[in-house]
């Protein structure tokens, strides 16, 4: 039973752990808002934060406030919270993406989902994306079904790219980088999203200490983020040889869907980070519709893919800056 109003200490420690969330290019796409007269805590998408040349059709922004749902889902559980979420709830509103009822219940009430969300709590502030190198070492295939079974709770489906899809995808990746640096609107939308920290102290996208090195090989799956740009002293390592990708798909493809694979995505990543396994993303494909659709396996896959994941052992990865609470959080009486 949802009882009492919740403090604002209470209510920052839930939007900070939300907004540790992977998003696009990091533009934090997320605003929220509490009504304490209701105790509901409204997820909206800030458009200011949109990308029209490299995300259209807002798929990837819907992507990652659907990860800032899913670490709000697992701090509310870690802090015996309940909560009700309804995503898209007002059709005339698309820029309204859930609502979520909060309260305090006893701790009599707990249930195994809930049990089984808190446990991924410490993952939140320790998970990050590597762009680094991993090693050759394979995941375990128990490990590997816990990704999928995390992906399949949130309704995606979640499966390690077979040996001959995986040679087709590492072609979509490298096909869809040359694409991007070929676009003048695409390069300038994405250099718009890096940030020099010897000028700047950024809130949000992508530091330049983030970059990770140049892949010596040119086969790397992620991104570069410098681009065209040529950064002084930046080495060049040699990456694994056949990275661990992995896609997540869902049956759908609208907005509620995408909503889902951003919570399946970061549960997915949340476990990842449980188990010491690293992980980054080569979105670069599914952001081009001529090579999103072949994507899927041809002989086993379905659905629609939403994220291309590279999971393996090496750096976890730096931290990447968020922007302040109060810039994301309003709280009404």
């Amino acid at each position: 039973m949802l009882t009492k109003t919740l403090d604002d200490t209470t209510l920052t420690d839930l939007v900070a752990d939300a907004t540790s969330a992977p998003s696009m290019h990091n533009a934090q796409p997320w605003q929220f808002r509490y009504e304490r007269s209701s105790r509901t805590l409204t997820l909206r998408a800030d458009l200011n934060r949109a990308m029209p040349e490299a995300d259209p059709s807002t798929r990837g922004l819907h992507v990652g406030c659907g990860a800032a749902l899913l670490n709000l889902r697992v701090s509310a559980a870690h802090l015996g919270l309940d909560l009700v979420t309804t995503l898209l709830p007002e059709p005339s509103d698309p820029s309204l993406l859930a609502v979520v009822r909060l309260g305090i219940r006893p701790d009599s009430t707990r249930k195994p989902a809930d049990e089984a969300l808190a446990a991924l709590h410490p993952a939140i502030r320790d998970r990050h994306t590597s762009r680094y190198p991993f090693d050759e070492r394979a995941i375990p295939e128990d490990i590997r079904v816990r990704f999928a079974e995390a992906a399949r709770i949130e309704g995606a489906d979640f499966a390690f790219l077979t040996p001959t899809h995986l040679e087709t995808v590492l072609e979509l990746i490298r096909d869809a980088e040359g694409y991007d640096r070929r676009d003048p609107a695409r390069e300038a939308e994405q250099r718009s999203w890096t940030r020099d920290t010897k000028t700047e102290v950024p809130a949000d996208g992508i530091p330049d200490y983030a970059f990770g090195p140049r892949d010596a090989s040119e086969r790397a799956t992620v991104r570069d983020f410098a681009g065209i740009a040529v950064f002084a002293g930046r080495v060049r390592v040699l990456f694994e040889n056949r990275p661990q990708l992995a896609l997540l798909s869902t049956a759908g493809d609208r907005a509620e869907d995408w909503l889902r694979a951003g919570q399946a995505l970061e549960r997915v990543l949340l476990t990842a980070t449980l188990h010491h396994v690293s992980s980054s993303f080569a979105t670069q494909p599914l952001e081009w519709p001529d090579l999103r659709w072949i994507l899927r396996d041809p002989v086993f896959g379905t659905g629609n893919a939403q994220m291309i994941i590279r999971l393996g052992y090496g750096p976890a990865g730096p931290h990447t800056p968020r922007r302040p609470v109060n810039q994301v959080l309003t709280i009404e009486p």
